[in-house]
């Protein structure tokens, strides 16, 4: 059935109709504006209005360019960035009689009346050096909670002693202690004992998933079970193992494919640590709160020595360090931040733990780190390889964060490959529980228009992390609100909820694992983990419990994302959300094929039309669908369907007059 399409947007910057290429561009890199006036508009005069923050703007006059089957007329120009950056631009239309008007996202009329900073759109100016990460793109990544996920079982003598203040928990399905001591102090001073040892022998379990990159919370030596609190950046923790251990799991993960990435917590030390000791467990007269000369004490910032001192969002077991203080670069990034020397003391800390093995970094609390030293850690990190990837831990938009009172600059080069994409996880999360159709579009779209390329091919995709709740209790069970761990544990989903919850994490990862980015899978999602946040979204990984009809469910989504390559670069392309169906193309027209893409996240069964999806593609090849009848797809409840298909040439293709996609109950 063929309707009459709905009338078009002025102006759509989603869309490669309007500008030309799709999203942030390097510098030189041209890019063409389109505007869509409907004939009956007496349109004088468009003009676009270009600027960065902070500077002057820039004016350039679209000029017609052609009338569009009698129904539009368009207006177009190019513009060519000069400078790096975050660019704001927007749209004056002059109108017949010399009224000034402006142009909205989605608007089918221009705006009249006060500039309302609405009208603004960005563009990214990225770096023209800017290297992909190839290795990564169409991969999955698996984080890993070491003390959580597996644990190596050695002989009773070859057990490391455990370090005072430590316990040892004795069953592996107990609850992590969650309740204050004494003192009222949460120590996080118990332990499961998961290890190196214990990840290396479940690769070939990882591998099952299809997983090419683990991505593991830290490693080094520190005295919570979290390890956020490094207290030796030169040394793995006693109980995860050893350097060898660690040089061990590197090898025979790569040998399958498999890469391992770090993670750098670098704001911030533990107060229990080689390098502050405040505690006495490194001697009596070492580190910077018990030796005023001590070589650590300047990494640090005292008001009142030693014991008022700057610490991570005043938890004074987190001494906050100066990053940019000369000794501490130099300890992490090396001696000029580029230096290959082997020593990590001539190298650093980043270069070492490359060379033994990781692939890469991922940074805590990258807003809290200073340009500077990101610069540093860059040329470090890169003088190893350019293919050591570096991600940050952002959860806003990162071409538009602002902190300690500047923009930052993370990806328009110099600095983070990509970035963790909280972002994404919430627009999923939001969509499959509620149905904001809109919000999925929008909060992907943004994302994807604002980012660089290479860095939104590789944006670490989750729906879990260590740090909130684990997707399964965030889509099923009651909101947590304000409500503190003592409900949390009381709230557990009920066999209901849980039945639900795993429907609807189906639909979630749907779509984690074929929108742009790599899917990052936290430990036990895929086997059907639940839990609040901290530390219910910790619990260890349920060896022989697992949700099987998940597991498989995974692994099927991983076979088809690693077997079709599209879904390494191509590119996104929403075609209709609705509060119960999405559907959705990826294109990549450099080796003419799409992937086609349909997610019913509701109780009933959908049947689609073809054509009004893939219309003219060639030799469609159903990848995943239950039942087809040649002109429609049919899908189960809570359920999808991939069809791969020839693209035609970009010419041909005209997608603003889309055939109405039919959705029939």
């Amino acid at each position: 059935m063929q309707i009459n399409p709905t009338p078009l947007p002025l102006y759509d910057s989603f869309k490669k109709e309007y500008k030309a290429p799709f999203g942030a561009v390097r510098r030189l890199q041209s890019c063409v504006f389109t505007l869509r006036f409907p004939t009956y508009m007496k349109v004088e005069r468009v003009v676009l209005v270009m600027f960065r923050p902070g500077y002057k703007e820039k004016y350039a006059a679209l000029e017609y360019h052609s009338n569009e089957d009698g129904v539009y007329n368009l207006y177009t120009c190019t513009y060519t960035p000069q400078n790096l950056g975050l660019h704001q631009y927007y749209f004056m239309v002059t109108m017949s009689g010399g009224a000034n008007s402006t142009v909205k996202r989605h608007s089918q009329s221009a705006s009249e009346g006060k500039f309302d900073g609405t009208e603004l759109f960005q563009l990214t100016v990225y770096d023209e050096n800017t290297k992909d990460i190839s290795w990564l793109k169409g991969g999955i990544m698996y984080q890993i909670f070491p003390d959580r996920f597996h644990k190596h079982i050695v002989l009773e003598g070859e057990l490391p002693p455990l370090p005072v203040g430590r316990t040892m928990h004795t069953d592996w399905r107990e609850m992590p202690d969650w309740r204050p001591n004494a003192d009222g102090i949460v120590t996080n001073s118990d332990y499961f004992g998961g290890n190196l040892k214990g990840i290396e022998e479940k690769l070939d379990y990882l591998h099952s998933l299809g997983v090419t990159c683990i991505y593991l919370n830290p490693i080094f030596e520190a005295h919570e079970n979290h390890r956020y609190n490094t207290a030796n950046y030169e040394k793995i923790d006693i109980l995860l193992g050893d350097e060898d251990d660690f040089k061990s799991l590197c090898e025979k993960a790569k040998r399958i494919g498999i890469s391992i990435i770090l993670d750098g917590v670098f704001s911030h030390t533990g107060a229990d640590s080689i390098y502050f000791n405040k505690y006495g467990r490194y001697g009596e007269k070492t580190g910077a709160f018990r030796d005023a000369e001590s070589p650590y004490k300047n990494w640090y910032t005292f008001s009142h020595y030693p014991d008022v001192y700057e610490s991570w969002w005043g938890f004074e077991s987190l001494p906050n360090v100066n990053e940019n203080n000369p000794d501490y670069t130099k300890h992490i990034c090396g001696e000029d931040g580029s230096h290959e020397g082997e020593s990590s003391e001539r190298g650093g800390i980043l270069q070492k733990w490359l060379k033994l093995g990781a692939s890469g970094w991922r940074l805590d609390v990258v807003d809290e780190l200073p340009d500077e030293f990101i610069d540093s850690l860059n040329k470090a990190v890169k003088a190893v390889g350019d293919d050591k990837v570096i991600y940050g831990e952002v959860w806003e938009d990162a071409t538009t964060k602002e902190a300690y009172g500047q923009r930052r600059r993370y990806l328009t080069g110099g600095q983070l490959d990509s970035v963790m994409n909280y972002p994404f996880k919430e627009a999923i999360l939001r969509y499959v529980r509620y149905g904001d159709a809109q919000g999925l579009q929008d909060g992907v779209m943004t994302i994807l228009e604002h980012y660089p390329k290479p860095s939104a091919d590789i944006l670490m995709n989750f729906l879990s992390t260590h740090d909130i709740e684990r997707a399964l209790t965030r889509l099923a069970g009651a909101e947590i609100e304000t409500n503190g761990r003592e409900w949390q544990e009381a709230n557990a989903l009920s066999d209901a909820q849980y039945m639900y919850g795993v429907a609807l994490m189906k639909c979630a990862m749907v779509l984690q694992f074929f929108l742009p980015g790599i899917p990052c899978i936290y430990y036990g999602d895929e086997a059907g983990a639940e839990g609040y946040k901290d530390p219910f979204n910790r619990r260890t990984y349920p060896w022989g419990r697992e949700n099987m009809d998940l597991l498989n469910f995974t692994r099927e989504l991983a076979t088809i994302r690693k077997g079709c390559q599209v879904f390494a670069e191509g590119y996104l392309e929403f075609v209709k959300v609705t509060e119960d169906t999405c559907v959705f193309l990826r294109k990549d027209y450099s080796i003419k094929q799409a992937a086609a893409i349909f997610l019913n996240k509701s109780k009933n069964p959908k049947r689609f039309t073809l054509k009004s999806v893939i219309g003219d593609g060639k030799n469609a090849e159903f990848i995943r669908a239950l039942e087809v009848d040649g002109k429609n797809v049919y899908i189960s409840p809570y359920d999808y369907a991939v069809v791969m298909y020839e693209l035609c040439e970009p010419s041909e293709v005209d997608t603003t007059q889309r055939e109405e996609i039919l959705i029939y109950e």
